[in-house]
């Protein structure tokens, strides 16, 4: 396959993998709407990335869709060759894509294990080194990885993602280290519990609401805005000097008992 000749002068390139729905979709259209292009991801929801890529393309912008699952390396080395043809760059990556099983400690079985990390770690790390071979082209880039409270406190049934996301925030702190010669910025967000189709999962989703709701110091419930926004700063040059951080954006929730 012949390699695009990169143009300094082409458009900025963004990968939000999970871009079908919730934060990755609202972090891609933010993104197309500062003047990216977007390569849309997603595993299963074939119809609701379209509807994102359709968006995106309103905006002006392009939208690549490419369906991978992120626990598997060999889907995500094609996903990246798919973009090195289609662009010839890659100048953010938002590792947003995440699953898991939702199960206490002794219930849970080695293929819930393997699927959660291989999605939610995994497929972190080999993103990451996929666009970093990318990133190199034009001098550099940023990395934005997805983590959860689940990585630094006990939550119910939630050990098998909660383990995989404090794999997700030491990797940040590893990558970002070893990428920093090439000019590429890494950094995590973690955020307290929202609203979306992802907690319909969750056994005590009203639960977990209801908290948020009574006992957020900021008088309010994260929203996916405020995430967004999060991210939209760690990929700006003024985020330059933040790297291998994680930042909560909880609304002060988790300084609480």
């Amino acid at each position: 396959m012949r390699k695009r000749k990169v143009d300094e002068k082409m458009n900025k390139v963004a990968l939000v993998t999970g871009s079908s729905r919730g934060v990755g979709k609202a972090t891609a259209i933010a993104l197309a709407h500062l003047g990216y292009d977007i390569v849309v991801n997603y595993a299963r929801s074939k119809k609701a990335a379209m509807e994102t890529a359709e968006e995106i393309e309103k905006i002006g912008r392009k939208a690549l869709l490419v369906r991978a699952n992120i626990g598997d390396v060999e889907k995500i080395k094609a996903m990246f060759a798919t973009i090195d043809q289609e662009f010839g760059r890659l100048d953010v990556l938002i590792n947003n894509a995440a699953s898991g099983v939702l199960r206490p400690i002794m219930e849970i079985e080695e293929t819930h294990w393997n699927w959660t990390m291989n999605i939610n770690g995994k497929g972190v790390l080999f993103c990451a080194q996929e666009a970093a071979k990318l990133m190199e082209k034009t001098g550099g880039g940023k990395i934005v990885s997805l983590s959860s409270l689940g990585s630094i406190r006990y939550l119910e049934n939630y050990t098998n993602v909660g383990v995989s996301k404090a794999a997700v925030e030491s990797l940040t702190r590893y990558l970002a280290v070893e990428l920093a010669p090439k000019n590429i910025v890494v950094n995590a967000v973690s955020g307290g519990a929202i609203d979306t189709d992802a907690l319909k999962h969750f056994p005590n989703r009203e639960e977990l609401l209801e908290d948020a709701r009574k006992h957020t110091p900021a008088g309010r419930m994260v929203e996916i805005d405020d995430i967004v926004k999060t991210i939209l700063f760690l990929v700006s040059d003024d985020a330059w000097m933040i790297r291998g951080q994680t930042i909560i954006v909880d609304g002060g929730r988790s300084i609480l008992v």
